[in-house]
C-alpha cells in the first residue's frame, strides 16, 4: 500500500472512530425535557448531513460535472495535512462530547437536570462539537480536492448554524442570565471570531 493510500485510510479511520464513539457514548444519556419536532430534525439536520457526506463520497459518483473540478492537488503532502486536520477535528468533537457527558444529544433538546458545561473548549466556544466536525469536513474536503468539498462544507455549516441558533434559544430560556453572560464571554464556533 502506498503512502497516499495509508493517509487516505487514516482519514477514513478517524471518521469511523468518531462514529463508533458517538454510538457507544450515547448510552445512558439523560431523558429529554423538551426538543424540536422530529420532522424538522430530519428536514433541516439529517438530510443536509447525509447530502454533505454524500458529496464527499467517491468521485466517480459525480462523473465529469462541475462538482469534480479540482481545486487542491492530489499529493502526499496535501493528504498528510488533510489527515492532521481531520484528526484534530475528530479529537475536538470527541473531547467536547466527553465533557458534555449525559447532557449530550444528537438533536436539539434540553435534558432533565441539564447542566451548562463551560470547561475545556467550552471555555472559548459554545459549540465545539460542531467546530470539530466542520474542521474534520474541511480536512476531508481538502483530501478530495474538488469543488464538491466546498459545497459540502457550506451545506454542513448552514445546517449547524440553524441548529446552534435553536440550541442557544433553548439554553437561554433554560439558564437565563447565566447563559447570556456565557454568550458574551464566548463565540459560537471560532474563538474570538464567530
Amino acid at each position: 500500500m502506498s503512502t497516499e493510500d495509508w493517509l487516505k485510510q487514516g482519514i477514513s479511520a478517524a471518521w469511523w472512530v468518531l462514529l463508533a464513539w458517538w454510538i457507544w457514548s450515547s448510552r445512558g444519556n439523560k431523558s429529554a425535557a423538551r426538543g424540536e419536532p422530529w420532522h424538522i430534525r430530519v428536514l433541516l439536520y439529517w438530510i443536509p448531513l447525509v447530502v454533505a457526506f454524500g458529496l464527499l463520497g467517491p468521485g466517480d459518483w459525480f462523473g465529469h460535472t462541475w462538482l469534480r473540478e479540482g481545486i487542491v492537488p492530489h499529493t502526499v503532502p496535501v493528504f498528510a495535512v488533510s489527515l492532521v486536520i481531520v484528526v484534530v477535528g475528530v479529537g475536538l468533537a470527541i473531547w467536547s462530547r466527553v465533557l458534555l457527558g449525559r447532557n449530550w444529544s444528537s438533536v436539539v433538546q434540553i435534558k432533565r437536570g441539564h447542566e451548562l458545561v463551560e470547561a475545556g473548549p467550552y471555555r472559548y466556544i459554545r459549540h465545539p462539537i460542531y467546530t470539530g466536525i466542520l474542521i474534520a469536513f474541511i480536512g476531508t474536503a481538502a483530501k478530495e480536492g474538488d469543488v464538491r468539498g466546498i459545497v459540502a462544507i457550506l451545506i454542513l455549516f448552514a445546517s449547524f448554524w440553524r441548529k446552534l441558533r435553536m440550541e442557544e434559544r433553548m439554553l437561554g430560556e433554560t439558564f437565563g442570565e447565566t447563559y447570556a453572560a456565557y454568550k458574551r464571554r464566548t463565540k459560537a464556533l471560532i474563538p474570538g471570531i464567530l
